[in-house]
C-alpha cells in the first residue's frame, strides 16, 4: 500500500500528512500552481514538509486555470482583509477557484491510476466545509465513484480530518508533534501569512483557542 497527498502547505495538508504518513505510507505530495498570488510561498513551504517528512514532492503547473480564475486569489485585485467568517456563501465567492479541489484530485487519481497508489489524502474539514462544498464528505464520496468508472486502479480519496474544526486541528498538531512552523496558509504574496486574510483568520483562531503563543508569533 502507498499513498499520494495533495499539498499546499497549509495547515490541514500538513496535519492530514503528519497524521497519515505511517498509517496510508503516503510517498508523493502533490503541490499546484495555478497562478495564485501565493504561489512560490506554497511550493517553498511544501517543499519544506516533504523535506521533513522524507517523501517526494512534485509541482505541477496549471497556467491556464488563472485565466479562467476571476477572484482576488489570482487577479490584480487586492485580497480581502479583516473579513469576518460569518457569510459562508460571499466568503466563498471571493476566494472560488473553478473545479479546484475536482480538478487537482482527478489529476491525483491519474497519477494513482500510473503509479499504482492506492490512497488520496486531502486536507478536506468540517469548518471549511461549511464554506466550501468540495471540503464535505459528500464531495468525497462522489470522487471515489467517480474513480470506479474512470481509473483501473480505483485509489481511495481520504480526508483524515473531515470531522474536525480549526481549532480540533491545531490541536491534533500540536498533540502529534507535527511542525507547525512550516505552515503558509495566506493568501497574499508576503514572507509571512498576513493574519489578515479569510485562511489567515482562521488559523490565527485556532491557535488563540489553543492558547498557543509560541507559533503566533512566529507565523504571523
Amino acid at each position: 500500500m502507498k499513498s499520494i497527498i495533495l499539498l499546499s502547505g497549509g495547515l490541514d495538508s500538513l496535519v492530514s500528512l503528519g497524521l497519515g504518513i505511517e498509517k496510508y505510507n503516503i510517498k508523493l505530495a502533490l503541490t499546484f500552481d495555478y497562478g495564485q498570488k501565493s504561489a512560490a510561498q506554497e511550493i517553498q513551504a511544501a517543499k519544506s514538509i516533504c523535506k521533513h517528512y522524507k517523501i517526494k514532492h512534485k509541482v505541477i503547473k496549471l497556467n491556464w486555470l488563472k485565466n479562467i480564475t476571476h477572484t482576488s486569489l489570482v487577479s490584480n485585485d487586492k485580497i480581502p482583509v479583516g473579513k469576518t467568517l460569518e457569510d459562508p456563501n460571499e466568503s466563498a465567492k471571493l476566494v472560488w477557484v473553478p473545479n479546484r479541489n475536482g480538478l487537482f484530485l482527478n489529476i491525483a487519481a491519474s497519477f494513482a491510476d500510473a503509479e499504482d497508489y492506492d490512497y488520496i489524502l486531502i486536507g478536506a474539514n468540517k469548518e471549511e466545509g461549511q464554506t466550501f462544498p468540495d471540503n464535505t464528505q459528500e464531495f468525497i464520496d462522489s470522487l471515489n465513484v467517480e474513480f470506479k468508472f474512470s481509473t483501473r486502479k480505483n485509489p481511495q480519496v481520504i480526508a483524515p480530518l473531515i470531522n474536525c474544526e480549526k481549532n480540533d486541528i491545531v490541536k491534533l498538531a500540536l498533540e502529534n508533534n507535527i511542525p507547525l512552523e512550516y505552515v503558509r496558509s495566506c493568501y497574499q504574496n508576503s514572507e509571512k501569512n498576513c493574519g489578515l486574510c479569510e485562511s489567515c483568520m482562521r488559523l490565527k483562531k485556532a491557535l488563540i483557542a489553543n492558547d498557543n503563543e509560541y507559533y503566533l508569533n512566529k507565523l504571523f
